[in-house]
């Protein structure tokens, strides 16, 4: 696998564990009995989905505390 692989992969796993709304992504695929691969490269594709939105509105990401 090359290196934009784990580049995502370890933020996909940080992500389904602390972010509270992509945790309960996580966990309702894995609920659902999709593969633990499935659901973290949902995750992955995500936080690349966020990153772009990010840049194309030239903002930062601030964390959701309510």
């Amino acid at each position: 696998m090359d290196a934009s692989f784990y580049a995502l992969y370890m933020p996909a796993l940080v992500a389904a564990r602390h972010n509270p709304d992509l945790r309960q992504r996580y966990q309702t695929m894995i609920r659902a009995e999709e593969p633990a691969k499935v659901a973290l490269t949902t995750i992955m594709r995500k936080l690349i989905e966020l990153a772009n939105a990010l840049v194309q509105k030239d903002r930062k990401w601030t964390p959701n505390t309510a």
